[in-house]
């Protein structure tokens, strides 16, 4: 997929709020500090198209993208340890939910994981919530820069492994490193892919 034009919708805490369903949406969302912005920008080949703060827990809305004029990217507030009261994490836990189980033209979620940290049980948890649901997700570990490949390659067969206690089979993966752009073209594809599924041309043909 070449990516020609990408420019920030909208940004709100209400889900009635959102652009209206009419074309697919991809979200991105992790724990504090996972880069997901710098991965949005690196998809984007834009240096700030998403904010980028040393502080973690920076994003706090639900950020709407549009790309190509085809489709949703949103950036959703990070999860984690972020210093934020437990009031606000509650309001955070309670949109985020809404907006991931009843947006309806939601495709796929992309679930950002650190790859140099050992499996998380936070992380293992929304994976699994998201799984109980039926919400479609994939995994896409970040900062694979920052490692070397034996170290990558080990840290990947622990999380297979982690998984696989609980999990059927490990789902789909992208190793991303935004310094680097590992790993744009494979997710950028996987999107282009699920652009032209059913599920896709069935919320491209709705009349509103």
């Amino acid at each position: 997929m070449i990516i020609k034009t990408s420019n920030f919708v909208i940004s709100n805490t209400e889900m009635k709020k959102c652009p209206e369903p009419k074309i697919p949406e991809y979200a991105f969302i992790g724990r504090s500090n996972v880069g997901k912005s710098s991965l949005i920008n690196m998809l984007t080949k834009r240096k700030s198209l998403a904010k980028i703060s040393g502080q973690p827990g920076k994003t706090r809305l639900i950020n709407h993208f549009i790309i190509n004029n085809e489709w949703y990217l949103v950036d959703l507030p990070g999860y984690g340890y972020a210093k934020i009261s437990k009031d606000q994490r509650n309001i955070w836990k309670g949109f985020i939910k809404e907006y991931l189980t009843k947006r309806e033209n939601l495709v796929c979620t992309f679930v950002l994981i650190d790859v140099r940290l050992k499996p998380q049980k936070n992380d293992l948890d929304f994976m699994m919530e998201m799984a109980l649901k039926s919400l479609p997700f994939v995994i896409v570990f970040t900062k694979a820069d920052k490692i070397s490949k034996v170290q990558l390659s080990n840290n990947l067969q622990i999380y297979r492994k982690t998984m696989l206690k609980s999990w059927e089979a490990m789902p789909i993966y992208f190793v991303s490193s935004a310094v680097k752009h590992a790993g744009r073209e494979e997710i950028l594809d996987y999107i282009e892919k699920l652009n032209a599924s059913p599920v896709a041309e069935k919320i491209k043909a709705r009349v509103y």
